[in-house]
């Protein structure tokens, strides 16, 4: 009986704690990004030094993926939602094209208009430049891999969200195309917004 009273009594403990609000992230990660400058969908030029000064959300696409580009970009739009039904608005979401040869700035524009996110201007999809540039890139700045296939128009990356804070430095990742912590990923944007 006692034991059984001591479980309720944790269990309640527990709860009104998380209603609180009591969430503590733990960076998982602690990747310095390289300083980079590539051109957006719009055409821009952007650095590293423009992302600077809030959370960011950066992932790895093309836009002749036949596989899990899709389900990634369309899971960052509803990452998206869940942010903007909880009031948080200071943050951005990334795309590396790792098919920069094909995805020039508009095909970026073209393939991102297609998900329809609710605010597209937070949105920076990246091209202008070298495959050799991205893959080493990747490797370096968010230990992903990032390889052209041979033979074929398609390029082997890896399928993960990416967590940077506001100072350039990826602390966490996340599955990117199926059973996304989407609650988790907005806590953990929150957190980092706070932070700042």
């Amino acid at each position: 009986m006692k034991k059984s009273m001591l479980l309720a009594c944790m269990l309640l403990i527990s709860v009104i704690l998380s209603a609180c609000g009591s969430y503590q992230f733990k960076p998982e990660l602690d990747i310095q990004v390289e300083d980079f400058t590539v051109t957006n969908q719009h055409n821009e030029q952007v650095s590293l030094a423009d992302l600077k000064g809030k959370p960011w959300l950066a992932m790895f696409i093309f836009t002749s993926c036949t596989t899990i580009c899709p389900p990634m970009t369309y899971n960052m739009t509803e990452i998206q939602k869940a942010l903007k039904d909880k009031g948080l608005e200071d943050y951005q979401i990334v795309g590396f094209s790792v098919d920069p040869e094909i995805d020039h700035p508009q095909v970026l524009a073209d393939y991102l208009n297609k998900f329809s996110p609710i605010d597209a201007s937070k949105w920076q999809l990246f091209t202008g430049y070298q495959q050799a540039f991205i893959e080493e890139f990747a490797k370096n700045s968010f230990q992903s891999l990032v390889r052209k296939t041979v033979n074929s128009d398609q390029v082997t990356h890896m399928s993960r969200f990416y967590l940077v804070n506001a100072d350039g430095t990826v602390v966490k990742d996340y599955n990117g195309s199926e059973d996304v912590p989407t609650e988790t990923i907005v806590a953990d944007m929150k957190a980092l917004m706070q932070e700042k």
